[in-house]
């Protein structure tokens, strides 16, 4: 027999756990965010991912603005569920939201608990140098990312690693996780491990102020920096065209051979100086355009020493 349940998620993160839970249970019911303007002009009212997906799938799809009335939580109750799965929602569920489901609700959280908890784990883990990142499934109580846990996985992070393509294997990671999860519930055989109270972290949302580059630090910190806002909100920098400063962001880089003032282009191949040691740039977006290779930039702009950015 499959699992009644309760699907709330929101970005393109949750939309390969609804594909595996659909194929193995019952899904009565998907809750996402409302519709954001969007497309031309921002005229057009743009559905969430996880609200296409379930669409399509022919499920039937909940946008509500609170989970605190009376009348959602009578809407909730009345799917009779199972239980809840909940991937990326962005809304806090009350208490009584979470008794609601007989067997409880349960989150998919993109990080090692208790480190990271919070809006940003996937961005904090890059940008604060750890070796490793993870994706967990826990039982969901009062507390902000606090549940018990029940499987994990983790993931090693290297100085290749952005946060997209970090992001997208959790999503498939944890959409594994979540299947074996919910057939163990299913059978009677999951078993939940309560978090460690050592370690806890929090991953608070990343600010816009955030992203400017500060090339006064080490050139691995600036490069965690990097590409733990890559592609979004993208971290960005100034550079010297056309006779003024210009905002570009910075998608890609790696370590590089130099020294110099903070800053500073050290040779023709988009090498930048740090505070210690040298980046050298891969990919960058000019404001509005598309995101380039730096040869492909450099071909249209050429920059040498002793240009500098900032």
């Amino acid at each position: 027999m499959s699992l009644r349940l309760i699907f709330m998620g929101t970005p393109m993160f949750a939309v390969p756990t609804l594909r595996v839970l659909h194929d193995e249970h019952e899904i009565v019911a998907v809750y996402t965010r409302a519709p954001k303007p969007g497309g031309r002009r921002g005229l057009e009212l743009q559905p969430t991912h996880v609200g296409l997906e379930a669409h399509h799938l022919g499920i039937p799809v909940l946008t509500p603005s609170t989970l605190k009335t009376p009348e959602a939580l009578d809407q909730f109750r009345a799917h009779n569920a199972d239980a809840a799965v909940v991937v990326a929602y962005g809304m806090i569920l009350p208490q009584a939201i979470l008794d609601a489901p007989r067997l409880g609700c349960f989150n998919l959280h993109a990080s090692l608990l208790p480190r990271w908890r919070g809006a940003a784990p996937i961005n904090r883990a890059i940008m604060e140098g750890d070796a490793k990142s993870g994706v967990m499934v826990m039982k969901m109580d009062a507390g902000l990312d606090t549940g018990d846990i029940a499987l994990s996985e983790s993931v090693e992070i290297t100085d290749e690693t952005t946060e997209v393509r970090l992001r997208c294997y959790l999503g498939g990671a944890g959409a594994r996780l979540m299947q074996q999860a919910m057939r163990d519930l299913e059978r009677g055989t999951l078993q939940l491990t309560p978090q460690p109270s050592e370690g806890v972290t929090y991953a608070a949302k990343i600010n816009k102020a955030e992203a400017r580059i500060d090339w006064n630090r080490p050139a691995h910190e600036v490069l965690r920096h990097i590409h733990g806002l890559s592609p979004f909100p993208g971290a960005w920098c100034e550079i010297p065209l056309e006779g003024a400063p210009q905002r570009m962001k910075i998608l890609l880089c790696e370590m590089a051979s130099g020294s110099g003032e903070p800053g500073a282009v050290l040779d023709a191949r988009l090498t930048i100086a740090c505070a210690q040691g040298a980046l050298r740039i891969i990919e960058l977006q000019r404001a509005g355009k598309q995101p380039m290779k730096a040869d492909e930039f450099l071909r249209g702009t050429p920059l040498k020493p002793p240009a500098r950015l900032s």
